[in-house]
């Protein structure tokens, strides 16, 4: 069963969606550009088997505020507020293309508060070659602005992103989406030199691997879950 619910973070709402067992593990997942926690329907009913699963919609996005100020660093921001406002220490946390930049920022200047990191089709923050997005016609379910801000920041990531990624020490793992995916797979492997210790699998799926391919993708990250636990019970 799935519960919609909000919650207030230094004034702006949050919305997000909530599955699986209160006191099982909890795991926060992170959608890409212009998707919202919906998209991740699928993943989360197969995680909620044995984890408490957080969707979270981000700001400019779905049924969570549009505040007309929009950054990633103001979503890692309203990241970290809402695991605190939840209460929740530490999480697994799952990005998917701009959530998991999102994430790798909240991971390195949080890293108590991420134990495992599943990064999802994502690329080492470099300098890209600017194009303009067109606006989709119609009514939209995210704040136009908020697309020109954030696409600007990934065609022109700060250089301490890339510099800070060291910083990680979360168990960490990059699935990329193989040749049909428009993202840089050299991009996607260099994230994953660049993060210490980071596994690096391919999904051949394209850049939505968790919606083509939901099971293999999945598995991957349960796969992994389980054996970082039996790493860290190990080092004990």
């Amino acid at each position: 069963m799935v519960d919609h619910r909000s919650v207030d973070v230094g004034g702006t709402r949050l919305s997000f969606q909530v599955s699986g067992p209160t006191d099982a593990p909890p795991v926060v997942l992170l959608h890409a550009l212009g998707e919202d926690a919906t998209d991740w329907d699928l993943v989360a009913v197969a995680l909620a088997a044995g984890r408490r699963v957080y969707a979270l919609d981000l700001r400019g996005h779905g049924r969570s505020d549009w505040p007309g100020e929009y950054s990633l660093e103001l979503m890692r921001a309203d990241v970290i507020g809402f695991l605190d406002a939840l209460a929740l220490d530490r999480v697994d946390l799952i990005g998917h293309s701009m959530g998991g930049i999102v994430a790798c920022l909240l991971a390195e200047d949080h890293p108590r508060r991420v134990n495992r990191l599943v990064l999802e089709d994502v690329a080492a923050p470099r300098p890209r070659a600017k194009t303009t997005p067109t606006r989709p016609e119609g009514e939209l379910t995210f704040d136009w602005d908020m697309v020109l801000a954030i696409r600007k920041q990934i065609d022109e990531p700060p250089r301490a992103w890339l510099e800070r990624l060291g910083l990680i020490t979360a168990k960490t793992l990059v699935v990329g989406g193989g040749p049909r995916s428009h993202v840089s797979q050299d991009g996607v492997a260099e994230l994953g030199r660049l993060i210490p210790g980071a596994q690096v699998v391919t999904i051949a799926a394209g850049h939505l691997i968790h919606r083509a391919e939901p099971k293999a993708f999945t598995e991957a990250a349960e796969t992994f879950f389980r054996c970082a636990v039996k790493e860290d019970q190990q080092s004990w």
